[in-house]
């Protein structure tokens, strides 16, 4: 008899302590995870792109009189729902050789941009797209009047100036004889960086996004190099991609300009 109550106390403990593991065991584990869990919520957070979807954009268009008229296009940024805002910001997209203003609208640059809470303003600079080409832009200093004056008829008072490739020829000058005129400058491998001297470029404070594909030994390597000089520069390396590189790697470039446009002041 003693040998079975024995038994029935050792099989009695066992279950009781049975049944408090399974009581308890929930919330151990969800203990033991919640730590886990709340630093990959904060990695996603951290990691959580802007927005690179274009939705509810209209893009218009327009022509500035002038030697020459300036055809251009504008998308006015808009909040989650589609309705229109105030502007954090003015950005001037130009444009390379073997393209128009209507590339950043395709590409959908111009709607990301206004997506993102600012207005979006891309040019045909004289003799590409819908301007007629012109003698006036032949001399540096008319180059930068013309884009002074594109900026000041459509009140914009401190651009971000967006300059691919060829477009450096406008771009460039324009960045060392007016850059009060500029919030910030986003220079995509431009020509035109090997005609100023390292003074003159670290006299510039504009703050700066330096755009390269990394494929892009030339002309991407050599603006990159000159460029590095100006005293407030980040840089943004696109790997994989070749001279257009945002054409190449547009979802990276997209997101890099948002990023670098959210840290202004």
């Amino acid at each position: 008899m003693n040998f079975l109550r024995n038994r029935l106390v050792v099989l009695c403990l066992v279950l009781l302590a049975t049944l408090l593991l399974y009581l308890l065991l929930p919330s151990i584990r969800q203990g033991s995870m919640e730590p886990s869990l709340k630093a990959q919520r904060s990695a996603v957070l951290a990691t959580s792109p802007p927005v690179l979807t274009p939705i509810n954009v209209s893009i218009r268009t327009g022509q500035l009189p002038g030697d020459p008229p300036l055809f251009f296009r504008e998308a006015l940024p808009v909040d989650g729902a589609g309705r229109q805002i105030i502007p954090r910001l003015q950005v001037v997209l130009l444009h390379g050789q073997a393209f128009t203003s209507k590339t950043w609208e395709e590409l959908g640059t111009m709607a990301i941009l206004a997506n993102n809470g600012y207005q979006a303003l891309a040019v045909d600079l004289p003799g590409y797209g819908q301007s007629p080409d012109s003698e006036a832009p032949k001399s540096e200093q008319n180059r930068v009047e013309l884009l002074s004056k594109f900026m000041e008829s459509l009140g914009i008072k401190a651009a971000v100036l967006v300059s691919p490739s060829m477009s450096g020829h406008y771009s460039i000058p324009f960045l060392m004889k007016n850059n009060a005129q500029l919030k910030a400058f986003v220079p995509v491998a431009p020509v035109g960086t090997r005609s100023y001297s390292p003074q003159e470029y670290q006299n510039i404070q504009t703050p700066t996004l330096i755009v390269f594909g990394a494929l892009d030994t030339n002309l991407g390597a050599q603006s990159h190099k000159n460029l590095m000089q100006l005293p407030h520069h980040s840089v943004l390396k696109l790997e994989g991609a070749r001279h257009a590189c945002y054409m190449d790697k547009p979802r990276e470039f997209h997101q890099g300009l948002i990023e670098f446009l959210s840290k202004l002041k």
